[in-house]
């Protein structure tokens, strides 16, 4: 057996050889051998006819797969404000997969990121154990394509295809040594002595498994291991209830003129814009309406520099709850967008979300959070601002009361609202006005439209 960089110069130099005589039917075979990581084994010589000249070219075999053949994949980039993931594996060793199958999960700090197989073919190793910590770019798992994938053995031929065959030669099988009994053993004689009789309680019985959580009246618990979101949202908030000074205010939002426009244009906007026409949009348009007026609550301190940053553009972060968690995907560029843009990208996030397949990208950023609790019940209640920013709304159930108009007694659909604040860069006055034009944007839908 000749060594790996004695195979590999031989090669290089009879390949070359070669090439100076002239094209080789035989040299796409030569030259696979540099792609080889096993052992090559030396073959014998073999003259190959080209014109007048002869070549002699030597033939290599190995036993390893071509790197073409095997692929490592890699974890994908991270967004920016994401730094690593936990795996957990859905295939093992040896399992088959088909392309863009998945074989992994990442989960991350904000979402979970899908790695399928970039090609079908077999798992041969995985890099990184579950439950593991990677960074973008490590090495999560190779791929053995199918066209490398050993042949299976093939199936044994039938009887009629052996006799076809004049070379096949059948054994016959060997006689056994010994007579294989047919007959039924005797059945061993019955006892004339009559059984031990015991009573029933002296029958120890085995011991049987319980369920304690079956049992009445007993109580039990069980643990289980925080997933990497939660532990996530759970520092975030602490963080943020360290670091910011919240501070929140409230106000009503008479809901009847929204909901007789909703109720008048409903069925139009869903046949021109194939849309559902919700309140979430009036929310988040008034939203963007007062922070054009207000753009203090739409900066953020950046600690580092002891510097305000004022955003010019307005990103919302809706929060959606799922079974893992709160997500907040983002819409982008709200003050651009009219209520259709939002009902539908609002739809389109909403639909990714409840199918696991935001992207980092959809979270990332964000210059104000909406919030709505409504949609469980909620009264109202505080919201906990959504770092890095600076302000978050809270929405909530809309609910029938009486409330005083010119001077009478009126039942309206009524809505509170919380604006929860950071005090270190938005003052109380900022604050309110803020709000008070959510107010007026909502209970006044025209104020939108004339800009006032």
């Amino acid at each position: 057996m000749l060594s790996r960089s004695r195979c590999l110069a031989r090669a290089l130099g009879r390949s070359v050889a070669a090439l100076q005589q002239g094209s080789c039917l035989h040299q796409r075979q030569l030259l696979a051998g540099f792609l080889c990581q096993e052992p090559a084994y030396s073959n014998n010589l073999m003259r190959q006819e080209h014109g007048t000249s002869l070549v002699k070219v030597r033939f290599f075999r190995t036993t390893a797969v071509c790197k073409e053949d095997v692929l490592t994949v890699k974890t994908p980039a991270f967004a920016e404000s994401v730094t690593e993931g936990d795996v957990r594996w859905e295939k093992a060793v040896g399992d088959a997969v088909l392309e863009d199958e998945v074989v992994c999960e990442i989960e991350t700090d904000k979402t979970s990121v899908q790695v399928p197989a970039p090609a079908a073919g077999i798992i041969e190793a995985l890099l990184v154990p579950d439950g593991g910590k990677v960074e973008g770019g490590t090495p999560l798992f190779t791929l053995r394509k199918t066209g490398a994938v050993p042949s299976k053995p093939k199936p044994v031929e039938s009887a009629a295809s052996a006799a076809s065959k004049p070379e096949a030669v059948v054994t016959p099988p060997s006689s056994p040594k010994e007579p294989i009994p047919t007959a039924m053993p005797p059945v061993p004689p019955v006892s004339a002595q009559p059984m031990d009789a015991k009573p029933v309680s002296a029958v120890k019985p085995s011991p049987v498994p319980v369920d304690v959580v079956t049992v009445k009246g007993s109580r039990s618990e069980h643990r289980v291991k925080m997933n990497r979101m939660r532990q996530r949202i759970a520092q975030r908030l602490k963080e943020a209830q360290n670091t910011c000074a919240m501070l929140t205010t409230f106000n009503e939002v008479d809901m009847s003129n929204i909901q007789e426009m909703r109720a008048r244009h409903k069925d139009a906007f869903l046949k021109k814009h194939n849309l559902k026409l919700g309140f979430m949009s009036a929310f988040v348009k008034a939203a963007a309406f007062a922070l054009q007026e207000q753009p203090i609550v739409n900066a953020v301190i950046d600690d580092a520099t002891k510097e305000i940053v004022y955003r010019d553009y307005i990103d919302v972060s809706v929060a959606v709850s799922t079974p893992r968690g709160l997500v907040v995907p983002v819409l982008r560029n709200v003050e651009t967008m009219n209520f259709a843009d939002i009902e539908r990208t609002i739809n389109e996030l909403g639909e990714k979300a409840r199918k696991n397949e935001l992207a980092i990208e959809d979270m990332d950023g964000g210059t104000f959070t909406i919030s709505n609790g409504g949609v469980f019940g909620s009264l109202f209640g505080t919201p906990i601002i959504n770092p890095p920013q600076s302000a978050i709304l809270g929405m909530h159930g809309i609910f029938e009361r009486p409330i005083a108009v010119a001077g009478k007694a009126d039942v309206r659909p009524m809505m509170y609202v919380a604006l929860t604040y950071d005090h270190r860069l938005i003052d109380g006055r900022e604050a309110v006005l803020f709000l008070r034009k959510i107010k007026s944007a909502v209970e006044d839908p025209r104020i939108l439209l004339l800009d006032l």
